[in-house]
């Protein structure tokens, strides 16, 4: 038998699995790159918000020192606004 007849016996003998296996492992397979797109996309954003909070802490920091030279040292209900005097250093002692 010469070499192109081998090779035709090769090809022919090329197994494959059916139609609804390949689509059912290409569903397999899509649905894990789905899950590492989403992954990623997640870790950026993760990223982007762990990068913005020392930002955000500077913003209220800033905002806490005008509302301390408006109204001085005082604690305010972040629920309803109302404003209560801080209790003096030699007060907490006290208590």
């Amino acid at each position: 038998m010469n070499k192109k007849a081998e090779n035709a016996n090769v090809v022919s003998e090329t197994k494959k699995i059916t139609e609804e296996q390949l689509k059912d492992l290409q569903g397999h397979v899509n649905k894990i790159n789905q899950a590492q797109l989403q992954l990623g996309q997640l870790t950026s954003q993760k990223h982007g918000v762990l990068m913005a909070i020392p930002e955000l802490q500077k913003q209220l920091q800033i905002f806490q020192e005008k509302m301390e030279e408006t109204y001085g040292k005082v604690s305010i209900n972040i629920q309803d606004g109302t404003i209560q005097d801080m209790p003096k250093a030699d007060e907490q002692a006290n208590t």
